[in-house]
């Protein structure tokens, strides 16, 4: 049988893993140019595995086949039938777009054993949701295509994203790019969700499995709410603290500087999407020298030391 993934490291320790999907040429070269060096450092920091999901899990012929992005719903099952050759306890599914802090703590001390633990889209942000939408799409219009609508499904509610795919409605939209789970208790639920919709599932994300994916984790309390560290979107940062990298393409080269200032404040940053923000995902450069990864070591060891506010006399900058 066909080798379906490449592992880069194994966890020996933990058994817990950080596996993507990159299937094809192009998703898998640009997975290894531009994320793997980042996310490499902070398994091996964390005692982690990391694999890589290279082929179709099914059958492109067969009518439960979808789009790639579905085929996380399959990788439990996958690989709980090789437990043998893989031991995998935990894992955290995260798309090919994410940069990971260098000082981020490790996710799966923060999971919840007996539920999906995912980041929420639209709740607990740190600028109000629709607000940063707005701006995104003003900025779109404004500096990329003046057809870009100032009102589309961008904005639509809760209740109205539901209904559009005849599932019930839930409380809250989690990004699905992003999950952790255990692997034994969740490897026939994916499965079981997968094999829900055949081929022609249709959705408001192209065919994508966002809504679903939403609809059976809440549907079936089997959400658990991380932090919003642990999926920062890229799209929202910069159109809320950045606006002037859509006005002047001279910022770009300079675009490392803000990514790492974001990391600085958060774990796990998204660059989902297929409009120009997304793009700034693809840098080598970024967190690429010892001096700087030990500079925020140093950072992360002293916010952690405890200070006795004692008067040491004026220090003056020579």
């Amino acid at each position: 049988m066909k080798k379906k993934f490449k592992i880069f490291l194994r966890s020996n320790k933990s058994n817990n893993y950080l596996i993507t999907i990159a299937i094809g040429k192009k998703y898998f070269s640009n997975w290894k140019k531009y994320s793997l060096k980042n996310w490499f450092y902070y398994c091996k920091k964390n005692s982690l595995g990391l694999i890589v999901i290279t082929d179709h899990l099914i059958d492109k012929n067969d009518k439960f086949w979808k789009k790639p992005t579905w085929q996380k719903f399959l990788i439990a099952n996958y690989f709980y039938k090789l437990r043998k050759k893989v031991l995998i306890n935990n894992i955290c599914y995260i798309d090919t777009d994410f940069f990971i802090s260098p000082i981020a703590p490790n996710i799966f001390n923060f999971m919840n054993k007996k539920k999906i633990s995912v980041v929420s889209m639209r709740k607990n942000l740190p600028y109000p949701y629709l607000e940063v939408r707005k701006k995104i799409a003003y900025y779109r219009k404004k500096y990329y295509s003046n057809k870009y609508p100032l009102d589309s499904s961008l904005f639509i509610g809760l209740k109205d994203l539901f209904k559009y795919h005849n599932l019930k409605v839930q409380k809250d939209e989690a990004c699905a790019g992003l999950f952790v789970f255990n692997l034994k208790k969740f490897q026939k639920k994916f499965k079981e969700w997968f094999y829900l919709y055949d081929r022609d599932v249709y959705s408001i994300t192209n065919s994508g499995d966002q809504t679903h994916f939403n609809f059976h984790i809440q549907n079936e309390r089997l959400d658990h709410w991380l932090d919003y560290k642990f999926q920062t979107s890229w799209l929202y940062e910069m159109a809320w603290n950045y606006p002037f990298l859509y006005e002047n393409k001279k910022f770009h080269k300079f675009a490392d500087h803000f990514i790492e200032t974001t990391l600085l404040k958060s774990y796990f940053l998204h660059f989902a999407g297929s409009w120009p923000e997304s793009d700034f995902w693809k840098t080598a450069t970024l967190y690429n020298s010892k001096r700087k990864i030990n500079f925020l070591n140093n950072l992360e060891k002293y916010l952690k030391m405890n200070v006795k506010g004692i008067p040491v006399g004026i220090q003056k900058f020579d």
